[in-house]
């Protein structure tokens, strides 16, 4: 089933309507999946647990079986991975590495854009909407707001669910907290590591991990944002959310044997958030949701997560002066798509 849609010229909108009639399930071991970027350690981790029956971990549903590296040459943490990464891939996994982009695409059914470097995301969507392919974008979904509002306007232009997130919104505490297990929540505070990366802004590069944790358990509603430095010069990010909620996010003590984690208060008391569990669970929502085309993830959180990222950076540049998140996302509406 899965072959004949991907040799039809229409194969986008017959996995559509199959993804609308729940016909994909019973087969979906059939699924194959084409990773875009293997300059990040979630490149190899997601195979593995894809990949290999035997793993703890392991996720059916799908297998791995093409790569392109990819890569950034002005990162080191991308430049000194994608090599290795990919030989990883290729000689323990049976990853086919492919020397372009449309090859990978071509050879799957369904995209992972693994890319470390959120810059390359809005280009390497473009690619996979043009080989009808349905993707799953790791984080970041872009390195600054407007790219991250064209790629949410293309990909429903081309009639496709966006799903995006980081591994950390699938922890079990957080989760927990999520489905309602302190009824609704009044405020939260998360921790994960902020390290900054110069060609990628503030918050997108690490201290994403944190902020998907808090907006996990707060949802949406953020109208204002600040950002500070702790006396121990550290990032510590205000927001306020409507009816006077308040969520903190807060860059990790970097000597604290604890480097994710976080605590949410509710209507029926309070519970730690914000864990790393590890990879599986969000592999797992993503093999889901190629096989049902339904994203685990409204949008429109999606789209408050960046908007409360880059008002951040802008409040940090104002000295730590709250900035209003409707008025930021409307410049950044007024000026999508970004200008190259």
């Amino acid at each position: 089933m899965i072959t004949s849609i991907q040799k039809s010229s229409h194969g986008l909108l017959l996995l559509i309507s199959l993804f609308a009639a729940g016909s994909i399930t019973a087969r979906a071991a059939d699924l194959r999946l084409g990773i875009i970027g293997t300059d990040t350690s979630h490149a190899v981790e997601f195979t593995k647990v894809l990949n290999d029956p035997a793993n703890t971990n392991h996720v059916a549903g799908a297998r791995v079986v093409t790569a392109f590296k990819g890569g950034s040459p002005d990162i080191p943490a991308s430049f000194k991975k994608v090599e290795t990464n990919a030989a990883v891939m290729r000689d323990k996994y049976g990853v086919k590495i492919c020397d372009t982009i449309e090859q990978a695409c071509a050879e799957a059914d369904a995209v992972l854009i693994e890319s470390v470097d959120g810059r390359t995301h809005l280009a390497q969507v473009k690619l996979a909407i043009a080989a009808k392919k349905p993707f799953f974008i790791d984080k970041p979904l872009a390195a600054n707001l407007r790219d991250a509002l064209e790629i949410i306007r293309l990909t429903k232009a081309a009639g496709l669910p966006l799903f995006t997130a980081s591994s950390l919104r699938y922890g079990k505490n957080t989760q927990a907290v999520r489905q309602g297990s302190l009824g609704r929540v009044l405020s939260a505070e998360t921790f994960s590591p902020a390290h900054l990366e110069p060609t990628n802004p503030n918050l997108y590069w690490y201290g994403i991990h944190g902020c998907e944790s808090l907006f996990t358990v707060m949802g949406t509603g953020c109208e204002s944002v600040s950002q500070r430095t702790t006396p121990d010069g550290r990032i510590e990010v205000t927001g306020t959310w409507k009816g006077g909620r308040t969520g903190i996010f807060r860059e990790a003590e970097p000597k604290a044997k604890v480097q994710y984690g976080g605590m949410a208060k509710g209507e029926k008391g309070e519970a730690p958030v914000g864990a790393y569990d590890g990879y599986a669970p969000l592999v797992a929502e993503i093999v889901k949701f190629f096989q049902t085309g339904k994203s685990p993830v409204p949008t429109e959180e999606t789209i408050e997560l960046f908007t409360f990222m880059s008002a951040a950076e802008e409040s940090m540049h104002q000295g730590g002066k709250p900035v209003t998140t409707a008025e930021l996302l409307a410049k950044a509406q007024a000026t999508t798509p970004a200008k190259p």
